[in-house]
């Protein structure tokens, strides 16, 4: 299963006006991938309850909105709202009748009905919900990972890239920074991506070099490649330049290690790291759009949230706000099949 990079689709909420475009947006967004009219309708139902919320406990916030791809050529619609308010009791919220806004307090609890993933983390920072809506017929598990992609200044062309390919027990991911922004660095990113999606599980140092010959010519970028075996419980990574990336477990968080230089540019060498006994890991992987001083430690319970939550998260609290901006996570635990 190879999963193609998209950008995080992102609609204001300031007003009772955007909560039905919205929920437009929404329905269409699922009608043309494939939902009958009842279950686009179930899409539409949860955009508005999740947008509801946010005006009225929040007064401002987004809809994250993302098209994820699922096995036999289905998809799934991801919805997930953002705010900087002061958060919410997360577990008294999901009880009908519980409400902060004076309401019957029904919305909440029908999100968790008609969603087959439903997430959500708040704090005085703010919250994060999220819910993952499969079509009917669609018994599959749910692929725990996640990604938040933005272009600086919402700019038409992202510099940033990721490509993610699951095969069962194996995992790997690609995030690519190309130089700079805008289109130029866009060719880079994705000519990066083009090349490793060829052949992602391949040797990762092979793999580097095909990129780098895909990416001769352009402006080049920084590359980070994590490979997860979950049969064996080894990972392999390899980064050249400025891409970021942890290993998290609990409270414990280990870097993993980039070497200087350019794709497509010149470096001097690539080597392969090896990481063993991951189990329960989060693996996240981030480009220098993001700051490197966050700390899941300052968010307690965070990494234990679904990964979609994780990069809604630092996104929303560690954007530098002047470049393209990818933070991708997976959870190493389950086997994605």
């Amino acid at each position: 299963m190879n999963i193609h990079a998209t950008a995080t689709q992102v609609l204001r909420l300031d007003d009772p006006s955007d909560v039905g475009h919205a929920r437009r947006t929404a329905q269409k967004l699922a009608e043309r991938h494939g939902f009958e009219p009842e279950e686009a309708g179930r899409v539409a139902l949860v955009a508005t309850e999740l947008c509801s919320n946010v005006l009225k406990h929040a007064r401002h916030g987004e809809l994250h909105m993302r098209v994820l791809p699922r096995k036999q050529g289905a998809f799934a619609i991801e919805l997930l709202t953002v705010d900087r308010a002061q958060g919410f009791d997360a577990h008294s919220c999901l009880a009908d009748g519980y409400s902060t806004a004076g309401t019957q307090g029904i919305g909440m609890g029908a999100m968790v009905r008609q969603a087959q993933v439903f997430d959500m983390y708040a704090d005085a920072r703010g919250a994060v919900v999220l819910a993952r809506l499969h079509r009917t017929l669609d018994r599959g598990a749910d692929l725990r990972w996640g990604v938040s992609q933005h272009a600086l200044h919402n700019d038409p062309a992202c510099g940033d890239t990721w490509h993610l390919a699951i095969d069962g027990q194996c995992i790997s991911a690609l995030v690519i920074d190309g130089l700079g922004h805008g289109p130029d660095a866009e060719v880079a990113a994705k000519a990066g991506a083009a090349a490793f999606a060829e052949a992602p599980y391949g040797d990762p140092l092979q793999l580097l070099q095909a990129m780098h010959q895909a990416m001769s010519g352009t402006r080049g970028g920084a590359t980070a490649v994590a490979q997860y075996d979950r049969a064996h419980d080894r990972l392999s990574f390899t980064g050249i330049g400025n891409i970021g990336a942890s290993l998290v477990a609990g409270a414990q968080v280990r870097g993993l290690a980039s070497l200087p230089g350019i794709v497509g540019g010149q470096f001097r060498k690539a080597q392969v790291f090896d990481y063993a006994e991951l189990n329960g890991n989060l693996l996240i992987m981030y480009s220098d759009g993001l700051q490197s001083r966050w700390n899941l430690k300052d968010y307690p319970g965070l990494v234990h949230r679904h990964p979609a939550v994780i990069t809604a998260v630092l996104h929303r609290d560690f954007c530098r706000g002047r470049d393209d901006v990818t933070v991708l996570a997976v959870d190493l635990e389950a086997a994605h099949v």
